[in-house]
């Protein structure tokens, strides 16, 4: 494991750097390929902010539980018998393996190496063949605990213990989503995309949360939605970006019978974007899951009025699979192989100071808030 980076190389990457918008370089090249870097986003980031895990679907019913991984460390939440919503490191307090695989439901929580066993709420209960040790008590032991919470109909783990309620650190963001989603928590999950990109997470990010680029790099989503109400906003950790539906043909899918026409997109630092695109209610949640210095994992889940999607979904999902994700990899990949080289440092920040999707204010945003976060581990 690379260590982290000294406090003389965050003076360096700060550099170029403004809390102005409008005289601000990016992020260095640096904060995408140096392994010290990644190191710092996993210490610094990942394991201090609140991760998306779920729908609240999948953990309503007491003994539900779904296992994850957040930061390389795993995790598993549970639905306890008194519906109390938990998560706890997935290792065992006897020799460290694995307690629960997957995603079901269940009335304790047994190791399978010895099978100590523990209830839902992490205390252990069973452990064979200690009757004869001096001084052990199950009732001393329970499994560390991480925090958890419901938020806007979805589940969010966070390993930060001093870390503050999401619904707090979040501000209006949840009474936004559900003015724009009223029955988000009656959606169900109908359908999942999986992508394995070539490129550090933070390229990822960015090129979510500009469409400076959409008219050359995204001709269709350009007909999809109308470019001219395309609005950006930051807020404290997140940002909304919000359009119109197109009123015209386009060639992304129909959306002529579209109930939804509003396309509504969030994004909650560091790695959760929630999208709400013309069609029928739905959420999409596309989760960012760095794994490497220049690689990221992503996950897009399609939450809809029914488990089966239709036409027009089934439409949308193949608009976002086959055309709009491909080109959006390619540019991400792209970007990653460039900041390899020597020919690159930073770039300029573009910022329309109308908040248009035209707009580089959010990647601003973004970037503030890594290298914010950066300051906490620099010696």
């Amino acid at each position: 494991m690379s260590e982290l980076p000294s406090k003389a190389q965050f003076d360096t990457i700060c550099e170029g750097f403004s809390p102005d918008p409008f005289n601000s370089s990016s992020l260095k090249a640096d904060a995408y390929v140096d392994p010290r870097w990644y190191q710092a986003d996993v210490a610094a980031i990942l394991a201090k902010t609140w991760q998306w895990v779920c729908h609240v679907e999948k953990l309503r019913r007491p003994g539900s539980y779904l296992t994850t991984e957040i930061a390389g460390r795993p995790i598993a939440v549970v639905r306890d018998r008194q519906g109390v919503l938990r998560a706890f490191y997935n290792v065992c307090k006897h020799r460290a393996h694995h307690l629960l695989t997957g995603e079901g439901e269940t009335t304790r929580i047994m190791c399978p190496y010895h099978a100590w066993v523990y209830k839902l709420d992490g205390q252990l209960v069973r452990a064979p063949e200690t009757e004869s040790l001096t001084g052990f008590d199950t009732a001393d032991i329970c499994l560390d605990q991480v925090g958890v919470e419901e938020f806007a109909g979805f589940i969010f783990v966070n390993l930060d213990p001093g870390a503050r309620p999401l619904s707090e650190v979040s501000g209006d963001l949840q009474t936004e989503i559900r003015h724009w989603a009223p029955d988000i928590d009656n959606l169900t999950f109908g359908h999942r995309l999986t992508y394995d990109i070539k490129s550090n997470w933070k390229n990822v990010v960015d090129n979510f949360l500009e469409c400076y680029h959409c008219p050359t790099a995204h001709k269709d989503f350009c007909d999809l939605v109308d470019m001219d109400t395309y609005k950006v906003t930051t807020y404290g950790i997140y940002s909304s970006h919000m359009a119109e539906a197109g009123k015209g043909a386009n060639s992304a899918y129909d959306v002529s019978n579209a109930t939804v026409r509003t396309h509504a997109v969030w994004w909650l630092w560091p790695t959760t974007c929630l999208m709400r695109y013309p069609g029928r209610s739905s959420m999409i949640v596309l989760n960012v899951i760095p794994v490497g210095p220049d690689r990221t994992l992503e996950t897009y889940d399609f939450f809809l009025e029914t488990p089966e999607p239709d036409d027009m979904e089934l439409e949308a999902i193949r608009y976002l699979d086959e055309v709009l994700q491909r080109e959006d990899i390619d540019i991400v990949e792209s970007v990653q192989r460039g900041m390899n080289t020597p020919a690159f440092s930073q770039g300029r920040i573009v910022h329309d100071p109308s908040g248009s999707g035209k707009s580089e204010h959010a990647v601003h945003h973004f970037h503030g808030l890594v290298l914010d976060a950066y300051e906490m581990v620099a010696p």
